[in-house]
């Protein structure tokens, strides 16, 4: 199988409810679609999420990557040297990580594609299924409660709730939220907003609320104050904001200074440095949950075939695409009471006609 022809789209996609996490605010999203054409009928696809605040990357930058680098790099090569191409592409696009995530969700697309099997069965089918938390920005109170009343209406048995700016606030709500929904799952994302002092307060202050994960409370590159954190209380602390590359798993898991890891393929690279990471995860006793950008579909379906293929997977954040407008990629998979179910048709679903 030859690689004859790659095109690309650009998506300057709008979020029907922007939202405000501890350091700036979302009103819309830019996504790359890569398409991959072989000699024979398949056709693979991939999908780049570019945000300068995580993946370095601008979205003018990508659209010069994909022309000059991407392109040609792939026409006439081989889809099933996917492990060599993307080793190659790693070191000529040097840290553009939803770029590289792009083109190995395409090569993995393909590959299943020509196996005749859903992505994740390809993968390994460790489960077929799982459930994923849904956001709530940084609101006012009275505005999270409802939105929180509105998503458990729609079948959501777990939120996350952003923080970070605003310990006294976080801690109302989190608690309000228990008051209202004595049985769903609540989790914790501070987006580095915290200081030490202020992430074990907030733990203390709502120890009775049993929130699930504590996601990445303080900043990145101060990896102790994570651990400091991590000594001092009992539920979970979560790195996401962290974690980048291998390197930087290895590094947290032999300091042990978290329980959990996230991870995000735009921001690793995609699938298969997902799965290196995941390894290091394994061995070091960690649980990991796959979250997400604001992705369209196509992007959410990646990481959905991901998160089914190995056991200490566990917990899933891919609802970036719930509040994009006009996304092109539906029927993917299927989201029932906030449980993802992923197609059974080959590689990452149905796509166009």
């Amino acid at each position: 199988m030859k690689i004859i022809r790659v095109s690309y789209e650009r998506m300057d996609l709008q979020l029907s409810v922007p939202y405000t996490i501890a350091y700036e605010t979302i009103t819309k999203s830019c996504n790359f679609i890569l398409k991959v054409e072989t000699e024979s009928i398949l056709v693979g696809y991939g999908c780049a999420a570019p945000d300068k605040n995580v993946t370095g990357e601008e979205a003018g930058e990508v659209a010069t990557l994909i022309e000059d680098i991407v392109i040609p790099f792939l026409l006439g090569r081989n889809p099933f040297t996917y492990p060599l191409i993307l080793e190659e592409l790693k070191i000529v696009l040097s840290g553009r990580s939803s770029t590289l995530a792009m083109v190995d969700m395409a090569m993995h697309d393909l590959i299943s594609r020509k196996a005749g099997i859903p992505l994740y069965r390809y993968l390994g089918a460790y489960r077929n299924s799982i459930a994923t938390s849904i956001t709530i920005g940084i609101l006012p109170l009275e505005e999270t409660l409802n939105m929180a009343r509105e998503y458990v209406h729609r079948g959501f048995n777990i939120l996350k709730i952003k923080g970070g700016s605003a310990l006294d606030d976080d801690i109302e709500k989190v608690l309000r939220l228990r008051e209202m929904f004595p049985e769903i799952i609540l989790r914790f994302d501070g987006n580095q907003g915290y200081s030490v002092a202020e992430a074990i307060a907030f733990v203390h202050a709502t120890r009775s609320v049993k929130v699930e994960i504590f996601e990445q409370p303080t900043q990145v590159g101060r990896e102790e104050w994570l651990g400091q954190v991590n000594e001092q209380v009992i539920i979970p602390v979560m790195a996401d904001e962290s974690i980048m590359t291998v390197s930087d798993a290895f590094r947290l898991a032999k300091s042990k200074h978290v329980r959990m890891i996230n991870i995000k393929l735009m921001k690793v690279g995609g699938i298969m440095e997902g799965m290196h990471i995941n390894s290091i995860a394994r061995a070091a006793h960690q649980e990991v949950m796959v979250g997400c950008m604001d992705e369209c579909a196509l992007g959410i379906s990646s990481g959905l075939h991901f998160a089914l293929s190995r056991f200490n997977i566990k917990y899933a954040d891919l609802d970036g695409h719930l509040d994009i407008m006009k996304d092109p990629f539906t029927g993917l998979f299927r989201l029932e009471k906030g449980i993802l179910i992923p197609s059974e048709d080959p590689g990452l679903g149905r796509i166009g006609d």
